[in-house]
């Protein structure tokens, strides 16, 4: 997460923020779904867990992770505090040593009342916007369990291709080949996209506190965590 930890981009479903230490609760709330465990094949943490994982993170070199924000309800006046905005994360892994060209996507939408409505579908063609302008990649690739057939389509008409299945670990593995023809549409479906720097927004007045959104969690910080100290605040989901 070095590689954005500064990072937001705008679209118009959906804006793609750092994961904070502030998003923490609120993930930590979706994780508890079985589901969502099978989907992205993660364990349930405790809250102190998620928020050494998310401090880990932070550290990664090898990995790029966004919040996913509902754009009309961050963009609402006067403007709510981020994790009331969460919807999912979208992430790129960067871990073949063999091919630094190589970017592994996942993507979750944890709200079921956000699904099928685009938002996965922006949220992967930003970061793969950004993944080939900002990272130099030129391969994409998808592991998706194989009853995920929502997240399958999805990716499908991103133009990945189906190269591999997996019998033991239950998923099909999609692909694809930055071509110039390909890296034209990416950057023509994602015209609209802002970049914008992120520690911006932090200075902006927020207009309620967790408990008065609800979230009335202890909010443990390690002290190995890195970041704006005033703040208190995986996954392939696989499903769009």
């Amino acid at each position: 997460m070095k590689l954005n930890e500064n990072t937001m981009l705008l679209g118009k479903k959906v804006v793609l923020v750092p994961y904070t230490s502030e998003h923490v609760p609120r993930y930590h709330e979706w994780m508890k779904s079985e589901e969502l465990r099978h989907l992205t094949a993660s364990e349930q943490l405790t809250l102190q867990q998620e928020y050494e994982m998310q401090c880990s993170w932070c550290e990664d070199d090898d990995k790029c992770t966004f919040i996913v924000l509902d754009a009309e309800k961050w963009r609402a006046q006067p403007r709510p505090p981020e994790e009331s905005c969460m919807v999912g994360d979208v992430n790129l892994f960067l871990t073949d040593l063999e091919d630094p060209t190589l970017g592994e996507i996942e993507v979750m939408i944890a709200e079921p009342s956000c699904r099928r409505q685009g938002l996965g579908t922006e949220a992967s063609l930003l970061i793969m916007s950004y993944g080939v302008t900002k990272l130099g990649l030129t391969k994409f690739e998808a592991k998706i369990g194989q009853e995920n057939e929502p997240s399958i389509r999805m990716f499908q008409k991103l133009h990945f291709k189906q190269v591999s299945m997996s019998n033991v670990f239950q998923e099909v593995t999609l692909r694809l080949a930055v071509s110039e023809p390909e890296r034209k549409w990416i950057l023509e479906q994602t015209s609209h996209m802002e970049e914008r720097p992120y520690r911006a927004r932090e200075a902006e007045p927020v207009t309620a506190t967790l408990s008065e959104q609800g979230w009335n969690y202890p909010l443990p910080r390690p002290e190995s965590c890195m970041g704006d100290q005033s703040t208190v605040s995986p996954v392939c989901s696989r499903s769009s």
